[in-house]
């Protein structure tokens, strides 16, 4: 777009830009839900750091005439806060980059700004705390959006703070609005992206709505956590709902309690749901491993961000593949899931708990802070789910760990039926009594193992689009589903093939056959080592040249999937 034309009629990238304890947050959550509200198509993201105050954090809202999904490096328009927000995104920044901001907080900058007077009309109002939602106003103006609209999702928010709060951010939303309303009328910037009125009433959601909505309809009813971001944004939603819901919430006093309370609630005959990250993960080993052998059912969710230790705490990255897969001492059979959108993470939240019920086993579902924290419209969900609970009354003879062919034994609970429901973690024989006969040691250990090749007749297969006569084959897993999707879409080649997998252990063993067929094979993962590159050659013995690998904290870009993808697979 040439810097002179100032117009965007089908796609435009804003990123607002400040310092934590700027509002950033509430600045996003404001403008997304307006915006969806009044008929446009918006995915919206955020990048912060892990401070309270200082630093830079900034939103990135994409606004489109078509159902996007991802998000670009190109920076559209900027809406910088603070004096050290166009250095942040610097990077982002090209010649036809539009900067609104006000000249009175944007000191030394060699940058041309459209000087509009953020500052100067919060204080007005009463403080600079107003500068978000002054900021919210232009935006909206821009789109030749409703100030009502506005004004309601603003009284919503700021209702429980008092009227007089109510009132000033009214007015900021107001004098912000008319700033760019200015702007629109008199060409500077204008946004005619088309609206289609239907959108309003699509689902809205970001990934930790997803997730808890799916452990709802998984019938999860206890959830045990220590809060570590970014999981942490679960466990708020279960407890939000947790009345209306009927949920036992315990916030644990570390992760070791968290994946014991879990078991234990599992035992009793409860849905638990355990929320952490890979640190908090990494002390559930030993709880891991305590579920894999007394055989009473787990789900353990792993917000992903980048390691060792404390790493990048808000930041996202594929790293805790292979920490899920190896976790817990011994040897026992676990279901790892990776939802690999907004519309998927529903259902397949909700199929861990049946999934973890049927098999008796751990299972792990792993997404990431970039997921967990983006939103976007969607007309669909698969809410046809039903929760399967295989809880069975006991009788007097009741054997917790009855031998049999499947490995999986009758799970009865406590106080349901007349038998004794006997747990132990050391071996054990068929009632659950200490063992250690060397003989029932191999049956035992046998039959838990045994489980596995029941999981894979019960396997979620990847998804395979695009042409089947591909001569390159582009592998993805988890939450790069929607990036690597709309670079194909944008790539167009007729001779690429995509297959992305939602399971990640075990995986299907019919996917050998698409390895063989492809000349060239891409492996797209937010790591540094290719962790499910490993685990894939480990299934099929495919050593897989190709990796497109990201690990400085952020996610792909729409743009530099585009670039990559095309150095590998050619002419179209």
């Amino acid at each position: 777009m040439d810097k002179r034309d100032n117009f965007f009629k089908e796609d435009v990238s804003i990123v607002l830009c400040g310092e934590a304890g700027q509002g950033i947050k509430t600045i996003e959550l404001i403008l997304v839900h307006v915006l969806k509200k009044s008929g446009y198509n918006v995915f919206g993201t955020k990048e912060y750091m892990s401070r309270i105050r200082g630093g830079s954090n900034s939103t990135i809202i994409r606004v489109s005439d078509k159902n996007v999904k991802s998000m670009k490096d190109k920076i559209d328009i900027l809406i910088p806060l603070d004096s050290k927000a166009i250095e942040h995104v610097a990077d982002r920044l090209s010649d036809n980059t539009i900067i609104l901001g006000d000249k009175e907080l944007l000191t030394d900058t060699k940058y041309e700004i459209i000087d509009i007077p953020l500052l100067k009309i919060a204080k007005e109002i009463g403080s600079k705390i107003y500068l978000n939602i002054v900021a919210c106003g232009v935006v909206l103006a821009l789109f030749n959006s409703n100030l009502d609209l506005l004004n309601e999702f603003v009284t919503e928010k700021f209702e429980s703070k008092g009227k007089a709060i109510v009132d000033n951010n009214i007015e900021a939303a107001k004098s912000g609005f008319e700033l760019g309303k200015a702007l629109y009328d008199d060409s500077k910037v204008r946004i005619d992206i088309k609206r289609d009125p239907k959108i309003k009433d699509d689902y809205f959601l970001n990934g930790n709505d997803a997730v808890g909505y799916g452990a709802l309809m998984g019938g999860c009813n206890f959830i045990s956590s220590y809060p570590m971001s970014p999981g942490t944004g679960v466990l708020t939603f279960l407890s939000e709902h947790s009345k209306e819901m009927e949920i036992v919430v315990e916030q644990a006093e570390d992760e070791i309690s968290a994946i014991n309370m879990g078991i234990g609630a599992w035992y009793a005959g409860a849905r638990a749901l355990v929320t952490t990250s890979g640190g908090g993960f990494a002390l559930m080993g030993e709880g891991i491993s305590l579920s894999g052998i007394i055989e009473t059912p787990i789900v353990v969710h792993i917000a992903q961000r980048p390691g060792p230790g404390t790493g990048l705490p808000t930041r996202t990255e594929q790293g805790d593949l292979e920490v899920a897969l190896y976790s817990g001492h011994g040897e026992f059979p676990r279901i790892i899931l990776a939802p690999s959108s907004i519309e998927n993470t529903v259902k397949t939240t909700a199929e861990a708990f049946n999934l973890a019920d049927k098999y008796q086993v751990p299972v792990i579902i792993l997404t990431d802070q970039y997921f967990l924290d983006s939103f976007y419209n969607t007309k669909k969900l698969d809410l046809d789910i039903k929760v399967d609970d295989k809880i069975i009354k006991t009788d007097k003879d009741y054997k917790r760990y009855k031998l049999n062919a499947s490995g999986i034994s009758p799970r009865g609970i406590p106080g349901f039926g007349d038998g004794l429901v006997h747990v132990d973690s050391d071996e054990h024989d068929e009632y659950g009594r200490l063992t250690e006969d060397l003989d029932i040691r191999v049956k035992m250990t046998d039959k838990r193992l045994h489980k596995l090749d029941s999981i894979k007749k019960d396997i979620i297969e990847p998804v395979f689009t695009g042409n089947k006569d591909y001569e390159t084959l582009v592998i993805g897993w988890g939450s790069t589903f929607n990036v690597i999707n709309d670079a194909l879409k944008e790539i167009n080649n007729k001779k690429i093939g995509y297959l992305h997998f939602t399971q990640v252990y075990p995986i299907s063993d019919k996917i050998k056959p698409y390895l063989d067929k492809a000349k060239n094979i891409i492996i797209i993962e937010n790591n540094a080592t290719a962790q499910f590159a490993k685990l894939l050659k480990i299934v099929t013995g495919v050593e897989i040249e190709h990796k497109i690998l990201k690990y400085n904290g952020m996610h792909f870009y729409l743009e530099e999937l585009v670039e990559k993808i095309n150095e590998v697979a050619g002419d179209k």
